[in-house]
């Protein structure tokens, strides 16, 4: 089902620019692909990589990570974005970035991955249960610009 399917780093303006509107679907306020390359430019210099599943040249998955530390888990892989395709979901290839991103965490000697996931995406998170990864608290938010 997925032979045809390559993984490899976004690296370049024109990789993360051939990635914006999928990562649309998963970002819908992101509304220009040059502010959003521009933006994983800036993104990298704090550790963030961007990895693409493409199925004949065509981007149709996307993991957006983190190598970061903090006194909770020390250094750890940090997921801040997952998103397939919505019309080749179940295709197993949220699974495989997944694995991929726990590849890298593994080589790392890093001992966690962490992401989030909104209360109201229950589809996600019954994926997250699936996949091994167990609700270790919340993740609170304040919108300070009013």
């Amino acid at each position: 089902m997925n032979e045809h399917v390559e993984f490899a780093p976004m690296e370049t303006e024109a990789d993360c620019i051939a990635s914006f509107a999928l990562m649309q679907q998963l970002r819908p306020h992101l509304t220009d692909a040059i502010s959003f390359a521009e933006q994983v430019q800036r993104q990298r210099q704090n550790g963030y990589h961007l990895l693409a599943a493409r199925e004949h040249g065509r981007v149709i998955g996307l993991a957006g990570y983190r190598l970061t530390e903090n006194t909770l888990y020390g250094r750890f892989i940090y997921v801040d974005d997952l998103v397939v395709d919505a019309a080749l979901q179940r295709r197993r290839l949220g699974e495989q970035l997944l694995e991929r991103v726990r590849e890298e965490t593994r080589t790392r000697g890093y001992r966690y991955l962490v992401l989030d996931t909104g209360l109201h995406m229950v589809l996600a998170q019954r994926f997250y249960f699936r996949q091994g990864l167990l609700p270790r608290g919340m993740h609170f938010s304040q919108d300070l610009s009013q």
